[in-house]
Parts: C-alpha cells; structure tokens; sequence
C-alpha cells in the first residue's frame, strides 16, 4: 500500500484509513470526497482529532499516497 511515513504519530487505524481512501479514490473517482471521507471515518473507527486530520489532508494523502503505487 501506499507511504504512510507522513502520518506518525496516528493510530494503526488512521494510517490503513490513508491506504484505503487512496486505493477508493484510484478505483472510484466517481465517488464523492465528503462520502470517502464519511465511509473511512466509520469503516476504520477515526477520532475526532483523525477525522479533522484527514478532512485537512485529503488531497495531499491521496495524491502521494497514489503516486507512490504508481
């Protein structure tokens, strides 16, 4: 999966939330942001202080996290 060495400091949870929205947004960019963002909030049990994070990050996380399976 992609590099996740950006995020230390953040639960295993939030680092596998980085790879699976990556791995969602290159197999369905037809998908919203806001319903990615909602789907790995609940699917890898975020905290709030994760979830502001990732809202913050997103473009960023999944364009390098996708550049670096490329």
């Amino acid at each position: 999966m992609g590099d996740t060495s950006s995020i230390r400091g953040f639960s295993a949870n939030l680092k596998k939330a980085v790879c699976w929205i990556s791995e969602t947004v290159r197999e369905h960019s037809e998908r919203s942001r806001k319903d990615i963002l909602t789907e790995a909030e609940l699917r890898f049990d975020l905290s709030p202080r994760e979830c502001e994070f990732l809202d913050t990050n997103f473009q960023e996380l999944v364009e390098k996290n996708c550049s670096a399976r490329d």
